[in-house]
């Protein structure tokens, strides 16, 4: 059957375009249950014993949701209880038109054959199909189709046996749509109903989001905040320019305060101060919110103040907390472009882990929950499970908040197990991160090639025979994703050969296939402290794509040929086959080319590009290369426990810097070429100057000491960084350019059809891209298929050429990326407070890297741990304190501290929060004391 719709439409010409739209309908659509025995259908997946005890339903049920069900009951419907769930048609398209997230889960959902769920196409069902009708909202059209798929459904399993016959429940927590659906005869119900009369699973009332009812139940009738404006005023207010929407984004150092990033035309943006409660008016971390910008007199500075909400407060905003952003610095050149969130444009929440925080109220069943991520505000929840809940992590989702609410109410979502426990507080990480970490699916590993695997003659017959090749890899211990491999031979000219050897992931992943959209959605391996997250599965990551020693393996290789002075003379690209002579670490690597009793064939050709490195680098430094510093730090790892029985800063040799210059060089080798054979859809790494203002504290720091930093350009800043040295302080250096790296900005993926400037500020190069690790990078993945194409050694797909499509690519890349950094170095964090739980009490010295209002950052060189010392303490006599922003500088009870001076400080663990712990600091030297006692400080 065949339903069209014909209308016309006007064109840009002017001329008039008719327009058919056609609907099909079919009679043959399955209604997926086991009792039905009038559809002819070859697969069921609704049951026919599809019993839930339940008060209400004491009979064989299936549950229909309407769209708002699933949208804010999601967690309700992943609870393994519920289980032979009907999702319609019209059902699954709204819900992807609203929300990407919930989309995606009810997919997955979907999938789990265990759950039950079944997708019924109403709207290509001749009965269940209905048009719109004249007058009537989509909203209402599309619940019409659910009250009318509902009766149908009813009805048509009314025709089975009395025995086997089934009920259908319709879950809606719309009042309307309720009672018309009761006026059909539908048997309805809202969801909190249902879900509080199931009898096996009590505790499932904890995961209800709160309706609105709800929410106006638990909140003062105060108003706390101001309203917040209708979408229709922001729009226009953002067309005439009299608002403008950005990206909330909360302070990690002070609850009170956040920026919202504005993005303008091109390179122009603007971030917009936003200050006290009032002016916050609930915006959470990453909402997306329309503010107004302050006339210029109520512009303010940062607060320099670290400030953290303590504890359960009522319904109210405190002039305390207010009082508590007064004191910023006030000169004209501090401040910043302020602002007031006067609504949302779009929420960006998520499930949050964190603990709960218990009402001191005996029997209550409301409680705080605090979130783990300082940038999230507390939560309310009710529970009737708090006893069992404490000491637990628990993941908590916002349902709203209110205006009448000091905190957003929510509802509580899954146990993740005991804080403090290993196995715990890394799927913590990792859920906090969003980091994609659970274990790949049957779809994807099908791609796998079968075992056992070995180069085909199909194989050979269009690669490059390297086999003979000295080739080696060099990568830190225990490495097993191998992706790179090197070799430097002699040629009869007098040049020399450089290859570089890439594994060929490319070849197993083909574009499009299951295992290929996985490794686009996870972006990248993300490395913690004792694990590894792989981007693409272990037979490939480990195995067969792992150039590792003595195994012939399939290569993506270029190959130079460079002069005596390091100038490359010639490039080629090819693919190839290799067999890695050996596989080295760095300091392996080291010793070889040190021990002049070595010659053999591996250690010549370390030589040959050690020498060839050298030469690069420098010539790179003096073009402008940036060498900036960060302190990153190696653990120990007990075999048995796996705890960290030592840490120490990570200490880099020759060889580090040797496979580096090669890897920098085929990068930017590759990105030419693939930008020269494609303009528009090339995949580039860009890393932007720097904007003037954030080099202020770098040059505060230098004037301390007397010295001037030029940051007009990469080539100044290099040359101003290698001039600062200060006598009798060798470590001032390093801890200048750890300051430096602070200041830039972040590298990024983009696509060269949709970006202008491809310079590379850091490396100083024109153009950049990555080419050389595709096994822990999908961007490396794209950037070989471009190269494959441009070589000839592979075919195009249209979403290669797509400029739009790899620019959207490329954001989740850059997304992915940030968050696995942020995940390793919450990985290394918390392995550092495992590893001072076990050591006690150490005596360290350190240096000052910033000053605050209230508190200095020390960083502990031997360790590489940084921390906030707070100069306020509640138990205590607070100490008197004069901060000068200019300097910066504090002044401690007449003790002067400024940014790098050096301190002796007691480090110990502080895990009186289990949630939150600390490494506890006090200063040792030097002493400041309060009224005859000295200041205890603790460190964030």
């Amino acid at each position: 059957m065949l339903k069209s719709k014909t209308f016309v439409k006007k064109t840009r010409s002017g001329g008039i375009m008719k327009i058919v739209r056609e609907h099909y309908l079919r009679d043959d659509i399955w209604c997926g249950s086991e009792v039905c025995t009038e559809c002819k259908q070859e697969e069921t997946v609704l049951q026919k014993d599809a019993c839930i005890e339940s008060n209400l339903c004491s009979f064989a049920h299936y549950l229909l949701p309407d769209t708002n069900i699933v949208l804010s009951q999601i967690d309700i419907l992943e609870d393994p209880l519920i289980k032979n769930v009907i999702i319609l048609q019209t059902v699954l398209q709204e819900v992807r038109h609203r929300s990407a997230p919930i989309y995606k889960r009810l997919k997955d959902i979907l999938h789990d054959k265990e759950k039950h769920f079944y997708t019924f196409t109403n709207e290509h069902h001749r009965e269940t199909y209905i048009e719109r009708e004249q007058g009537e909202s989509a909203n209402d059209r599309n619940d019409r189709a659910i009250r009318i798929s509902t009766k149908w459904y009813s009805d048509h399993l009314n025709n089975t046996p009395t025995d086997k016959r089934l009920k259908v429940v319709l879950l809606t927590n719309d009042r309307g749509n309720k009672e018309k659906a009761e006026e059909s005869g539908l048997l309805t119900y809202r969801c909190e109903e249902y879900v509080k009369s199931l009898i096996a699973n009590p505790e499932l009332v904890d995961r209800l989001a709160l309706t609105n009812d709800d929410k106006n139940e638990i909140t003062s009738s105060k108003v706390l905040f101001p309203e917040h404006l209708p979408l229709s005023r922001i729009q226009s207010g953002i067309k005439s320019g009299t608002f403008q929407q950005g990206t909330f984004r909360a302070s990690r150092d002070n609850y009170l305060e956040a920026t919202v990033f504005v993005h303008g035309e091109g390179d122009d943006s603007t971030e917009v101060l936003i200050q006290g409660l009032q002016n916050l008016n609930r915006a959470v971390h990453q909402d997306l919110v329309a503010v107004e910008i302050l006339p210029l007199d109520q512009w303010v500075a940062p607060s320099s103040v670290v400030l953290q909400d303590e504890g359960p407060k009522e319904d109210d905003v405190t002039e305390e907390e207010e009082a508590e952003l007064k004191s910023g610095p006030s000169g004209a050149a501090s401040r910043k472009p302020t602002g007031r969130v006067v609504g949302i444009i779009k929420r960006n929440w998520r499930p949050f882990c964190g603990m709960l925080f218990l009402s001191q109220i005996k029997e209550a069943t409301r409680h705080l929950f605090t979130p783990a991520d300082r940038r999230i505000p507390r939560i309310r929840i009710e529970t009737r499970q708090a006893a069992t809940l404490a000491g637990q992590r628990i993941m908590v989702a916002i349902d709203g908040w209110p205006k009448h609410s000091r905190y957003p109410n929510g509802h509580f979502v899954r146990s993740l197990g005991s804080a403090g426990d290993k196995e715990t507080e890394t799927e913590v990480l990792l859920l906090e991160h969003d980091v994609p970490h659970q274990d790949f699916s049957q779809a994807v590993l099908s791609f796998l090639p079968k075992m056992p695997w070995n180069i085909t003659e199909e194989d050979m017959a269009v690669r490059e025979d390297l086999r003979n090749l000295t080739v080696c890899s060099v990568d830190p211990p225990g490495c097993t994703d191998i992706d790179d491999a090197l070799h430097c031979r002699d040629l009869p000219n007098g040049n020399q050969e450089v290859g570089v050897h890439i594994a060929d992931v490319s070849h197993f992943i083909r574009p499009g296939n299951a295992m290929d959209l996985e490794a686009a959605n996870r972006g990248t391996t993300v490395y913690l402290t004792g694990r590894r997250i792989d981007m693409v599965p272990e037979l490939l990551s480990s195995n067969l794509c792992s150039l590792r020693s003595s195994v012939e393996r399939l290569a993506f290789s270029c190959i130079w040929e460079i002069n005596d002075k390091a100038e490359i003379v010639k490039t080629r690209f090819t693919k190839s086959v290799i067999n890695s002579k050996a596989s080295l670490t760095y300091a392996e690597a080291q010793m070889r080319i040190d021990d002049a009793n070595m010659n053999d064939d591996t250690t010549k050709s370390l030589r040959g590009l050690n020498r060839l490195a050298k030469i690069l680098k420098k010539r790179r430094i003096e073009k402008g290369a940036l060498t900036l510093s960060s302190p990153e730090v190696r653990f120990h790892i007990d075999s048995e426990t796996h705890d960290p029985i030592d840490l120490q800063t990570k200490e880099l040799k020759e060889t580090n810097s040797m496979v580096e210059e090669f890897m920098l060089l085929a990068n930017i080798s590759v990105a030419q070429k693939i930008y020269d054979e494609f303009s528009e859809c090339a995949l580039l790494r860009k890393h932007p100057a720097p904007p003037p203002s954030n080099y202020d504290i770098l040059n505060k720091a230098a004037k301390s000491k007397d010295m001037v930093i030029h940051t007009d350009s990469a080539k100044a800043l290099a040359d101003s960084l290698d001039a600062a040295q200060v006598d009798g302080f060798p470590y001032f250096n390093t801890l200048l350019r750890i300051l430096a790296t602070r200041c830039m900005m972040q590298a990024v993926y983009f696509c060269s059809g949709m970006d202008s400037d491809f310079h590379h500020y850091g490396l100083a190069s024109p153009i950049y891209t990555h080419f050389t690790s595709p096994i822990r990078r999908y961007s490396d993945i794209i950037v070989h298929r471009l190269l494959a194409v441009a070589i000839g050694a592979d075919s195009t797909y249209p979403d290669l050429m797509d400029k739009h499509k790899q620019s959207a690519l490329c954001n989740n890349l850059n997304y992915r990326h940030k968050m696995a950094q942020y995940a390793q170095r919450a990985s290394v964090a918390y392995h550092t407070q495992l590893f001072f739980k076990s050591r006690g009490i150490l005596n360290e010295e350190g240096f000052i890297l910033f000053v605050r209002k209230n508190a200095i950052i020390v960083l502990i060189p031997k360790f590489g741990l940084e921390g906030t010392v707070f100069f306020e303490n509640k138990d205590k006599p607070s100490p008197k304190l004069i901060f000068n922003e200019e300097a910066p500088s504090l002044t401690v009870e007449g003790h002067s501290f400024n940014m790098f001076d050096k301190v002796k400080v007691t480090i110990s663990l502080d895990a009186s929060n289990v949630q939150h712990q600390k490494i506890r600091m006090s200063l040792v030297e030097p002493v400041v004391n309060v009224n005859g006692m000295p200041v205890t400080c603790r460190m964030g």
